[in-house]
């Protein structure tokens, strides 16, 4: 599970890091933080797609949301018991709806 969340956030993490610091043009120096090759990189992509470049950002980023829901959603169903547990005891749904919680009943055996 480790590595599923290693191989996922690091893709995740470069991607929109590369993609912040070039959309601004934060270079430090480095060709690849560049405007100039943010726009290359989205020409290439797009010309080898067949598709504006300007669209492919929004479908990366979708692509990224749907994927992450994905990897969460298995977390989730790995650690459910966790989970469950953790609920249970935060929120006490243990309880059954018809059983009087305990501060009421201490409330109505008082004098």
């Amino acid at each position: 599970m480790k590595w599923l969340l290693i191989l996922w956030g690091g893709p995740v993490t470069l991607l929109t890091g590369w993609y912040g610091l070039s959309y601004y043009d934060m270079s430090f120096g480095i060709f690849m933080l560049t405007r100039e090759a943010h726009d290359l990189v989205f020409r290439v992509y797009g010309h080898i797609l067949g598709m504006p470049p300007e669209t492919i950002p929004p479908l990366v980023a979708r692509a990224m949301i749907i994927d992450s829901l994905i990897v969460f959603g298995l977390v989730a169903m790995r650690k459910r018991r966790q989970i469950t547990a953790w609920y249970r005891r935060h929120y006490g749904a243990s309880r059954s709806p018809e059983a009087p919680l305990a501060s009421n009943a201490n409330l109505s055996s008082a004098p």
